[in-house]
């Protein structure tokens, strides 16, 4: 049975419906930034997704490409994460997502290193005859966080 982040961590990826505190370690992500509205159909999201989702299964099946990750083991791969803001002081306006600025992200499990990223990056970019250079590696140590479920559209999370 595949190592499932969500089930084993369930404190990161099941937040209860009231807030609660939790102290996020750190973890190694890869990531793909970009600004534009997310439901654009040919926007820079789409894309960024695509990349992503690319190099996170390249890992996932590297024993398929011959390739051997130290530590390996069978997992699902972890759900997609972002993080979202618009440029100044003022409120996010969540009716204005041309003028969104986003990082979107999914974790790595520990045993991915650097290197097997950047074979990762060479083999999809070979394989699939696409360009997956704005996808990169990077640490992320968010410390304490308050977490809460939010349920109904994303227009509607600042109710949350």
């Amino acid at each position: 049975m595949p190592f499932d982040y969500k089930k084993e961590y369930k404190e990161f990826y099941l937040p209860p419906e009231k807030p609660v505190l939790v102290t996020i370690p750190p973890m190694n992500y890869i990531a793909v930034e970009g600004r534009g509205d997310p439901n654009a159909e040919t926007g820079e999201y789409k894309t960024a997704l695509e990349q992503l989702y690319g190099i996170a299964f390249t890992i996932k099946l590297c024993a398929k490409a011959g390739y051997s990750i130290e530590g390996y083991f069978p997992y699902v791969v972890p759900p997609l994460e972002g993080l979202w803001w618009q440029e100044g002081n003022a409120p996010i306006d969540l009716k204005d997502k041309k003028n969104f600025s986003w990082i979107s992200m999914i974790r790595l499990p520990d045993f991915v290193q650097k290197k097997d990223f950047d074979w990762a990056i060479t083999q999809a970019s070979q394989k699939k005859k696409k360009d997956f250079s704005k996808v990169y590696f990077f640490t992320l140590e968010e410390g304490e966080c308050v977490q809460c479920m939010h349920t109904g559209p994303y227009d509607r999370e600042p109710e949350t």
